[in-house]
């Protein structure tokens, strides 16, 4: 490769590709910097006279440097960690469920359901419950609706004579309401998921069935 190469040449044609090859070549920017009488600024790799156009691509290298580092960064930023599943939580989310202003009668039986038999166990237990209900209606093995599931005989010992009884406290109704309308838009998790049975723990009905969990004073089979 020719080496005959002035400074006004480099200024003329700029620092393409073919001139930084040009200047790679060992000892060859040495000798132009001589020639020039000008002092020489160091790029990776390569010695180069120090030029308004040296300067220019030295200035652009470490713009381009500090953008790559900057999306380097952008790729590493943490996912935002999950909150943990507490009770607590689940106390804000009944709270911030209000009542409907009409209830209609599936969401009254499956409210029903959760008021008589757990209204004084956890929002935990209650929610089981109320799912025990629903899956029931799903399972193809009890009535399709939530309010035959609750209903049918020798079921839920609070109905009686095909009805439920009055409604005694106001405070625990809401909250029993609010967990129904948890439960049947699936807005939280089920502590005894594809349960259909449960029995209170101080009764030992003798059930061939799979045991799922235990929640506050109820035991959950399937």
């Amino acid at each position: 490769m020719s080496r005959i190469l002035n400074v006004a040449s480099v200024a003329a044609v700029g620092m393409t590709a073919a001139t930084m090859l040009l200047l790679a070549e060992p000892g060859f920017a040495s000798d132009l910097a001589a020639e020039a009488n000008l002092p020489a600024i160091s790029l990776p790799g390569i010695d180069v006279p120090a030029t308004a156009e040296t300067a220019d691509l030295s200035a652009a290298s470490e713009e381009l440097a500090a953008q790559d580092s900057d999306h380097e960064d952008d790729q590493t930023v943490a996912a935002p960690k999950q909150a943990p599943v507490t009770a607590e939580s689940l106390a804000a989310l009944v709270d911030a469920t209000p009542n409907p202003a009409t209830i209609d009668p599936e969401l009254r039986c499956l409210a029903g359901a959760v008021y008589f038999e757990s209204r004084g166990e956890s929002l935990v237990g209650q929610l089981a419950v109320a799912h025990v209900v629903i899956n029931r209606a799903k399972s193809g093995r009890f009535p399709t609706s939530l309010c035959g599931v609750v209903h049918q005989k020798s079921q839920f010992s609070f109905v009686r004579g095909g009805k439920m009884p009055a409604v005694r406290n106001a405070a625990q109704w809401d909250n029993a309401v609010a967990i129904a309308q948890i439960a049947r838009d699936g807005s939280w998790k089920n502590n005894a998921p594809g349960a259909l049975f449960f029995h209170a723990r101080h009764v030992s009905p003798g059930w061939r069935k799979t045991r799922i969990a235990q929640i506050d004073n109820h035991i959950f089979y399937r």
